[in-house]
């Protein structure tokens, strides 16, 4: 019974797995013959070519010998071939590069093929619910316009969640599915270890969560509620195999991973949001703790996105939780009493339609400014109090005396703006 479940879950990683998938989904690589022979027609990497972490700064780069490609990314000059199964079902293929770039790694990818448009923008938006950009407006979208106690506590899900999977990653550092056989229709993230899918972690727990904590609070038909929460997990973790950034098995580990921390915290969130709210010290304590964790959690053997990641989510979550101490003393977001629960939804009009898209829009354009704004005057600040020159930005992110605090404080002050500075002025010009 052992060795069978060894074998199950070596099948289970295996990145040829995921390339049928994507075949299956109309996903074809563009990847020549040297290119397919580079793991040796196995879905294995050699010795020595198993990571391709960090791209290394211009000038830098070390070029590699010819026959000897370890190119984790499958990027090469070659004559693109379409995919038989695709030209043979007659499909319209469209040859496109992965969606984002990321400026640090300097890793853009190669074009690859896409046979079902449909099922590549529905992954692609599944993909995106576990991106910053998404973060940025829902949570805010949830405290502006629906329930602030929901989203406290939410978010306090979504950091423990996030925090605990990236520091796992660094742990058991597993790397990513290997390239050629699988197509990285997304780079951005590939920099960082595979196991577990925190995209799928987070795309388990925020749906599950805000169902288990609206369910008793808000007056909706549960089982519309539990089908779109298993829909928006099942569209997560599913895309990050589509998108060939993790094996079958990352991402069954992070759905699992996730179910038992949602087990752990869940009794704990009313204890975790009185105390943020009511403790005269929470706010230093909480500031102090996000900070030591992001500080003191792991430690990378080479540079990844991982390390930043960590210290943006843990900054979030601290500028958050300082944000509602200070609305619950100022009384600025009263939670509604007990005696009015469960909560109804209000009738749809297009007069509260539209001032929910005013503040939405009105909040994202704030939160947005006020991210760009800290990041121009954060980034040379940190340089200059670390003493590390601020010229090459790229390489200046990559230090660690820049990156965690950088990153801590620009979005520390988003997530602060977020809850405390956008209602107010909400307040002040009778929005709220």
């Amino acid at each position: 019974m052992k060795a069978g479940l060894s074998q199950l879950l070596l099948d289970l990683q295996d990145p040829h797995l995921v390339a049928r998938f994507q075949q299956f989904c109309g996903v074809s690589g563009t990847f020549t013959r040297s290119e397919a022979e580079v793991n040796g027609g196995s879905g294995v990497e050699r010795a020595g070519c198993v990571r391709q972490r960090a791209a290394l700064s211009s000038g830098e780069e070390k070029k590699e010998a010819k026959g000897d490609r370890c190119n984790n990314n499958g990027v090469a000059n070659g004559t693109p071939a379409l995919s038989a199964a695709s030209a043979a079902a007659g499909e319209t293929v469209t040859t496109v590069k992965p969606l984002r770039r990321n400026s640090l790694t300097g890793d853009v990818g190669h074009e690859f093929h896409i046979g079902n448009r449909l099922l590549y923008y529905l992954f692609t938006c599944g993909t995106e619910l576990g991106n910053e950009l998404f973060y940025i407006s829902f949570f805010p979208f949830l405290v502006w316009n629906v329930d602030a106690l929901v989203a406290r506590r939410l978010i306090v899900v979504w950091v423990w969640v996030m925090y605990l999977g990236q520091c796992t990653k660094d742990v058991i550092r597993w790397p990513r599915p290997a390239s050629p056989p699988v197509v990285k229709v997304e780079v951005f993230y590939n920099s960082e270890y595979s196991m577990p899918s925190t995209h799928a972690m987070s795309g388990t727990a925020v749906p599950l969560a805000l169902l288990l904590l609206t369910h008793d609070r808000w007056e909706y038909p549960f089982l519309l509620g539990v089908a779109l929460a298993l829909s928006w997990c099942v569209l997560v973790c599913v895309s990050r195999i589509y998108m060939g950034m993790h094996s079958v098995l990352d991402v069954i580990a992070g759905f699992l991973y996730s179910l038992l921390i949602l087990v752990v915290f869940s009794p704990a969130l009313d204890v975790i949001d009185t105390f943020n709210l009511s403790c005269r010290y929470a706010p230093i304590l909480i500031v102090s703790l996000h900070a030591g964790m992001g500080l003191f959690s792991f430690t990378l053997d080479t540079w990844s996105t991982s390390r930043g990641d960590t210290a943006q989510i843990l900054g979030t979550g601290a500028g958050i939780a300082v944000a509602s101490h200070l609305n619950y003393q100022l009384a600025l977001i009263p939670d509604p009493p007990a005696s009015m629960l469960p909560l109804q939804a209000p009738t749809l009009s297009f007069s509260l339609v539209g001032l929910c898209l005013l503040r939405f829009v009105l909040g994202v354009i704030m939160l947005l400014a006020t991210r760009a704004v800290m990041k121009a005057l954060t980034i040379p600040l940190v340089c200059w109090f670390v003493g590390i020159p601020s010229g090459d930005v790229r390489k200046a992110r990559q230090n660690m005396q820049v990156e965690l605090p950088y990153r801590y404080i620009v979005y520390w002050t988003v997530g602060f703006s977020a809850f405390f500075l956008v209602p107010s002025f909400y307040f002040c010009i009778g929005l709220s």
